[in-house]
């Protein structure tokens, strides 16, 4: 499939209208729309922004310094129309076996609208062309089981499913007594 014609560039403060819908229609395609709690002053806070009128690429980024408070980074992608297809939100992570910083995925979304078109395969290059920029270790990102369209997808440009390991987290009040738990 050829790509169709878009661009990619790191999201602006200007933008936080246009991250906080596409977010609330991932939600709704994993029937999750009510468990959305993100806000524009929630987004406007944690994700470091590229400054306006700036060329703020993948292999370049050139957005405010991210933070334990504002660790998140979001890439969107306009069709050739210029009107918002997708994004991509992701924050660097860390491998120890490699001693290498990556990139954890946490969120990739293309409207249905906008599918098949190559966006989201164009939103995992710019992301694999940063790590291999800044010599990286790995690009990762979980996707739900129920969803064999995307993992399918996924496979079909290289990414191997992570079997052995199960996904753990712990939020909400269980995070509150975690951290209390020796106090």
């Amino acid at each position: 499939m050829a790509l169709a014609p878009c661009k990619v560039r790191h999201a602006r403060r200007e933008d936080v209208s246009t991250i906080l819908q596409l977010i609330r229609e991932l939600a709704d395609y994993e029937h999750e729309l009510d468990a959305v709690e993100a806000t524009k002053a929630t987004l406007l806070s944690t994700i470091a922004f590229a400054p306006d009128n700036v060329e703020s690429t993948s292999t370049a980024p050139n957005t405010e310094p991210t933070s334990p408070s504002r660790p998140a980074r979001c890439l969107l992608l306009f069709n050739e129309e210029g009107k918002p297809a997708g994004m991509a939100l992701y924050f660097y992570n860390y491998s120890t076996w490699r001693a290498k910083a990556g990139i954890y995925l946490e969120d990739l979304f293309v409207r249905e609208t906008e599918r098949k078109k190559g966006y989201g395969k164009k939103l995992l290059v710019e992301l694999a062309k940063e790590v291999v920029a800044t010599n990286g270790g790995r690009l990762e990102w979980s996707v739900l089981k129920w969803n064999e369209p995307s993992i399918k997808f996924y496979e079909s440009i290289g990414a191997k499913a992570m079997d052995e390991w199960v996904g753990m987290r712990v939020d909400r009040e269980n995070l509150t007594k975690l951290a209390s738990l020796l106090d």
